[in-house]
């Protein structure tokens, strides 16, 4: 998205009757450069290039803003996980994998979105739209799990999809936060985001139980058979893929 002055002043004049998307837009380009939390209701205004009284004709004060920024972002958000998570094909793993790299390349190339979603500190049930949008996101991380609960190992206890929704939900913010994000707060580390994450939820899956070793495809002969006495991929997450 481009913020220059001169397709800015084009986009948002209010003389177009369009001045809550020019306030949203304006407040996305403050979240970008000073936080969620660094500038006012009028800063707000005065970028959209209104009086500090017009604001008040769509939005209660500047927390309603900052909901409004976040229902959107959720909306967006809840697309790009759907598209990666494509209920599960070609199999479970291979659509969580594109679920994980998703989510991370959401905090990187949306962070203003990003950061009034997670970080402005706006109690998501103050806003029913709001809360819908995080939860049928959320939902998307959910039916993941649910999916790779589903593939525990035969002898142990199956966990919950709830908790490990939970788990994961954390870990991939956890990731976004460190070195993910597109902003000043981005860390130069030995590893990829996608590879840390990666690295996060094999070692959270290994304490569940699950095989940690994933391994590479086995070879099989020219009739698409296992060459004879070869052993079979273990069942389960990081074996056989279901």
């Amino acid at each position: 998205m481009s913020w220059r002055k001169e397709e800015g002043r084009a986009e948002r004049g209010y003389h177009h009757g369009n001045l809550k998307e020019a306030l949203l837009q304006a407040a996305l380009r403050l979240i970008g450069e000073k936080g969620p939390a660094g500038f006012t209701f009028a800063d707000a205004a005065r970028l959209a290039g209104v009086s500090p009284a017009a604001p008040y004709r769509h939005f209660r004060d500047r927390d309603d803003l900052l909901s409004s920024i976040a229902q959107r972002g959720f909306e967006e958000f809840e697309g790009l996980l759907t598209k990666a998570w494509d209920d599960g094909r070609p199999d479970t793993l291979t659509a969580f994998e594109r679920v994980g790299k998703a989510y991370l390349s959401f905090a990187r190339e949306e962070p203003a979105f990003y950061s009034a979603m997670f970080e402005s500190g706006i109690p998501a049930d103050l806003n029913p739209a709001l809360m819908a949008a995080s939860e049928r996101a959320f939902g998307i991380i959910r039916a993941a799990a649910e999916r790779l609960a589903a593939l525990t190992p035969p002898g142990l206890p199956r966990p919950p999809a709830l908790m490990m929704a939970l788990h994961i939900w954390s870990m991939s913010h956890g990731v976004a936060s460190l070195f993910a994000r597109g902003d000043a707060a981005r860390r130069k580390l030995p590893m990829s985001a996608e590879d840390l994450l990666e690295a996060e939820v094999l070692i959270y899956l290994r304490g569940l139980g699950f095989p940690a070793d994933r391994g590479p495809p086995r070879p099989k002969d020219q009739t698409g058979q296992k060459p004879a006495g070869q052993a079979s991929a273990p069942a389960g997450p990081w074996g056989t893929p279901k």
